[in-house]
């Protein structure tokens, strides 16, 4: 441009002179290319970039800076800890004039998986689920945490109990103390009379936050995801049919467990792979208006358990 333009941030000095943690920007849609052990997915993400102001002498960093860098980013390269790195080192240094050190990174998006259904042969569906990427560069490293949100079903077994307890009460006044009960007769009572009680069951959601290595050649986000599903075994189902419905129901009954008991079973799933983890889960309950939570983390990531949806 032939008319030299007023940069504020670069003539003017703050007024008050106090450092700030992070400056940037926050909310910015972004398509990002997600590189899951080969398999490429294309997602919306919505991302948020910072870098750090320790001179509080300064009064704004330039954020169309840390704009174009994401851009670049995004038409260029693969998610991956290295390609992450990379830019945030890039945002880092495009801010040495402002005494940067530091950079920050968020991206928020759903990884779209088709998911088979249980039994029905060529019947399946789309599931998202929620992933949220925060990775911070510092002194020349790279930290990278990863949360994914899972559903599942739960079941609770106290409530399994009194059913059970109800039914059996009710055969016994059905039959009294007759010694031989023909089969076929105890079958058609159960037929009319096995739902006299059934247990409460509800959707489940299993959020899990692990510590990425920086060496890492992938995120490896859905080998996670189905670490975590196989570990809870009733995960939401997309396309159901009745067979693959009864075949839920089916799961549901031999799976029954208490939120504790969710908590315990990711942890311990992902423990062996992670380090550096915490989970946290929620019930939301069929029976109360509130819900059951429970949280744990590992013991290299102790008093960071997370409860940012509990």
């Amino acid at each position: 441009m032939s008319v030299s333009l007023p940069d504020v941030a670069l003539t003017e000095q703050s007024v008050t002179h106090i450092p700030l943690d992070w400056v940037g920007m926050q909310g910015i849609v972004v398509p990002v290319l997600l590189d899951e052990l080969g398999v490429l997915y294309h997602v919306q993400a919505e991302a948020a970039v910072q870098v750090n102001l320790p001179d509080p002498q300064i009064k704004g960093i330039h954020m169309s800076r840390l704009y174009r860098l994401l851009n670049e980013f995004a038409e260029q390269e693969k998610l991956a800890p290295s390609s992450m790195a990379g830019l945030l080192q890039r945002m880092a240094s495009s801010h040495a004039d402002c005494h940067s050190s530091q950079a920050r990174l968020t991206l928020d998006f759903n990884i779209l998986c088709k998911r088979p259904a249980l039994l029905t042969e060529g019947l399946s569906g789309w599931k998202a689920y929620p992933v949220k990427l925060e990775a911070i560069w510092d002194a020349g490293s790279l930290q990278l945490h990863a949360t994914v949100m899972v559903g599942y079903s739960s079941t609770c077994p106290c409530s399994a109990a009194l059913s059970r307890q109800l039914i059996e009460q009710a055969f016994k006044e059905a039959f009294g103390e007759t010694h031989a009960i023909e089969p076929l007769r105890i079958a058609a009572w159960l037929q009319q009379n096995a739902t006299l009680a059934t247990p409460h069951s509800q959707r489940s959601v299993a959020q899990v936050r692990v510590l990425i290595p920086a060496s890492a050649q992938h995120l490896n986000l859905l080998t996670l995801i189905d670490t975590v599903e196989a570990a809870l075994g009733t995960p939401l189902q997309t396309a159901v049919k009745r067979a693959d419905e009864q075949a839920f129901a089916r799961l549901n009954g031999q799976n029954l467990m208490y939120v504790e008991d969710a908590a315990r079973r990711v942890q311990q799933a992902i423990s062996q792979h992670y380090p550096q983890s915490s989970v946290g889960v929620s019930h939301v309950e069929s029976l109360h208006p509130h819900d059951a939570v429970a949280s744990v983390s590992s013991a290299k990531d102790s008093g960071k358990s997370i409860t940012a949806f509990l």
